[in-house]
C-alpha cells in the first residue's frame, strides 16, 4: 500500500507540473536563450572540448516537495567539475568540524582566477576558501577514509544522498584531467610545502579529480540544490544528506565565493547562493523555497556559464528572489511554492 501511495503521489505531483505556469516560465526561457552564441566550451580538460554547444538544459525542484519542472536538456548528462566543491566541504565539515577545516582553508572571497597559485604564497598559505581549486584541494584532504577507495566511495554515497541515486565517475574525463592537471598539481605541491596537505598529495588529487568528474545532469544538481534548501534533507526521499548545522556554512560560501571572480557581481545581480562549473552546469539555491539548475557548456571569461548566469539572473528578477529584495515579483510572477512563512492561496494551474 504504501508503493501504491507514493506512485499515486508522483502522478499528482506530474499533473501539476504539467499545468504549471512555472513550466511554461522555463521553456519560455529556454526559447529565449536558446539563440544565445556568446561563450567558449573550456578545451583545457580535453575530454570537456567535444561539448556540443548547442546543449542548453534548465531544471528547478521544490524543497519541501521535490516537484520538478524542466526544460531543453535537462536528462543529458555531463561532469560536475567545480559544483562538487561545496558538497565536498559540507562532507569535510561533518567529518572535522568547523574549527579543524578552517585551521586548513578559510572562508574569504578572492578577486583572483579559481585556479590562482599566487595568494597561497601570502600570510598564512591557508587557501582562501574551499570554493577555489587550492581550498577544494585541501577539503579533499580531509575526507576521512581508511583507504582511497573508501574515500571515494564515501565521496559517491555523499552525492547519492543529495541526488537520490549513486552516481558515477566519467572515467575517461578523470583520465583526462590527471593527465592534463599540471597546475593543480603544482598547487597541491605547494600546499604540501607549507603544511596544508599530508604527503599523499596523488591520492589526494586523484580523490579530487574523481569528484570533479562525477557525471550529473541539471536534473540532478536541482535536486542537490533543493536539498539544500531544505536544510539539507532530501525533499524525495526524506533522507538527511548534511547535518543541519553546516547548512549555513555552505550556503555562505556558495554566496559569497561559488562564481570564480564573478561571485560579488553576481550577489550583487542574483542574489542567491550558487556553484558554477567548467563543463556547463551552475546550481542556485532558494532557501526554503527551491533549487535550481542550468547546463549549458559554453563559458564567459569568468569560467560561467553564459546561458546559465543570464537564465539565474531573469528567474531572480522575476520572481524577486535576491535574498535582500523587498520589491514584489515582476508582473505579480508567482513560484509554485511560496516562500516560507508566507499566507498561502491557491495557486492557478
Amino acid at each position: 500500500m504504501p508503493e501504491q501511495s507514493s506512485d499515486i503521489g508522483a502522478l499528482v505531483r506530474g499533473i501539476r507540473t504539467a499545468v504549471s505556469p512555472f513550466r511554461s516560465v522555463l521553456r519560455e526561457l529556454h526559447g529565449s536563450y536558446s539563440s544565445v552564441s556568446d561563450g567558449t566550451v573550456a578545451d583545457y580538460i580535453p575530454e570537456l572540448a567535444g561539448a556540443d554547444p548547442a546543449w542548453f538544459g534548465i531544471a528547478a525542484a521544490g524543497a519541501a516537495d521535490g516537484q520538478l519542472f524542466e526544460a531543453g536538456h535537462s536528462g543529458l548528462e555531463f561532469t560536475i567539475q567545480s559544483i562538487a566543491k561545496p558538497f565536498v566541504f559540507g562532507l569535510a565539515l561533518e567529518d572535522n568540524g568547523r574549527e579543524n577545516v578552517a585551521e586548513r582553508v578559510g572562508v574569504e572571497p578572492t578577486g583572483d582566477a579559481f585556479n590562482s597559485i599566487i595568494k597561497l604564497d601570502e600570510g598564512s598559505h591557508r587557501p582562501h576558501n574551499p570554493m577555489v581549486n587550492a581550498g577544494a584541494i585541501a577539503t579533499a584532504a580531509l575526507l576521512k577514509g581508511d583507504t582511497q577507495v573508501a574515500r571515494l566511495n564515501r565521496l559517491l554515497d555523499m552525492f547519492g544522498r543529495y541526488i537520490g541515486r549513486r552516481p558515477k565517475v566519467d572515467v575517461a574525463v578523470f583520465a583526462s584531467e590527471r593527465h592534463t592537471g599540471h597546475r593543480n598539481r603544482a598547487i597541491a605541491h605547494l600546499l604540501l610545502n607549507f603544511g596544508m596537505l599530508p604527503p599523499n598529495v596523488e591520492e589526494v588529487l586523484d580523490l579530487y579529480f574523481q569528484a570533479c568528474s562525477v557525471l550529473v545532469t541539471a536534473r540532478d544538481l536541482a535536486m542537490m540544490a533543493a536539498t539544500l534548501a531544505n536544510g539539507g534533507v532530501n525533499p524525495l526521499t526524506g533522507e538527511r544528506a548534511l547535518q543541519a548545522r553546516y547548512v549555513q556554512d555552505v550556503l555562505s560560501v556558495m554566496y559569497t565565493c561559488g562564481m570564480y571572480d564573478y561571485a560579488g557581481q553576481w550577489a550583487y545581480e542574483v542574489g542567491l547562493p550558487a556553484k558554477s562549473g567548467v563543463a556547463g552546469g551552475v546550481i542556485t539555491v532558494v532557501p526554503g523555497r527551491m533549487g535550481m539548475a542550468v547546463f549549458s557548456p559554453p563559458l564567459d571569461s569568468h569560467g560561467n556559464s553564459v546561458r546559465g548566469v543570464a537564465v539565474c539572473r531573469e528567474l531572480s528578477r522575476r520572481f524577486g528572489l535576491h535574498c535582500f529584495s523587498s520589491a514584489p515579483a515582476a508582473d505579480g510572477a508567482q513560484l509554485p511554492w511560496p516562500a516560507p512563512g508566507a499566507a498561502t492561496s491557491p495557486q492557478p494551474a
